[in-house]
């Protein structure tokens, strides 16, 4: 599964997460989030992983055929 930088921001938006709050619930730091998603670095793979899943646990699904995206697949729940 891939993660581009407009996905990581709308996915934030979409669970009301701040930059801190998805860096805490993938175990990364803020520094890595607001570089990805501003276009400086390209996290390694295995850190992109843990950015997705603390992403889809809540229940958020990325879009990745044709044009890429986020849904909500299931009402919002943010486990803690």
């Amino acid at each position: 599964m891939t993660l581009n930088r407009a996905q990581c921001r709308a996915a934030r938006a979409l669970l009301d997460w701040s930059q801190e709050e998805l860096a805490h619930r993938a175990s990364v730091t803020k520094k890595t989030i607001a570089d990805f998603e501003r276009g400086a670095t390209r996290p390694y793979a295995r850190t992109i992983a843990k950015i997705i899943a603390a992403l889809t646990i809540t229940g958020l699904e990325l879009l990745n055929d044709g044009a890429p995206g986020v849904r909500l697949t299931m009402p919002h729940h943010t486990p803690k």
